[in-house]
């Protein structure tokens, strides 16, 4: 393996110890030395490819969000698919359910995100195709419309606690009639 590999693979080995490790503890309570043991390496190596803990957490999280860009495309003319989509990727990834909340934990409502201009770029792109999808032009409401969109499919797997005490515990684990009743809703509310 080539140096430029092993380097490669190190960071690889490195995101996805810190992605189990933030996801379950956070920012504060994730520790250097169960990520590095996790992946295999030094702890030493943490800094070196990413300066500090709370560097790696947002490179983690950073990676995550454009593994989810990768996965499901832009809502474009369907948005209630794009819901159900979303849905299905959020509940097959709950880690990054669990990170998003850290975030919004750690950084509070106020302060910039590191990356926050890419994001808000990314975020502009779907807004753009749910409005091209919608034959409006993007506008602060479209907006507002993306982000319950997101909300709502993200919602159910965020809240497992409530599917259960609203559904009990048989009506939260049919994940598929909740799936299907976000996207009818999506649906109505959008026709």
């Amino acid at each position: 393996m080539s140096p430029k590999d092993s380097t490669a693979a190190t960071r690889a080995a490195l995101l996805e110890a810190a992605r189990v490790e933030f996801a379950a503890k956070g920012v504060a309570g994730a520790r250097v030395d169960t990520i590095a043991e996790r992946a295999g390496v030094n702890k030493e190596r943490i800094y070196g490819h990413f300066g500090s803990k709370e560097k790696l957490f947002d490179a983690v999280v950073v990676t995550a969000l454009d593994q989810v860009t990768e996965a499901v495309s832009m809502p474009g003319k369907d948005a209630a698919d794009y819901v159900g989509r979303l849905y299905d990727y959020y509940r097959e990834h709950p880690d990054l359910v669990r990170l998003l909340m850290w975030e919004a934990l750690h950084y509070g409502g106020e302060k910039l995100l590191p990356g926050q201009e890419r994001r808000v770029d990314k975020c502009g792109r779907k807004t753009v195709s749910l409005a091209e999808g919608l034959g409006r032009e993007p506008s602060p409401q479209v907006a507002r419309t993306m982000l319950m969109l997101i909300g709502m499919a993200m919602w159910p797997t965020a809240m497992p606690q409530l599917n259960r005490i609203f559904l009990g515990a048989d009506g939260a684990a049919d994940h598929d009639a909740m799936r299907d009743s976000v996207v009818e809703f999506v649906r109505a509310a959008l026709d």
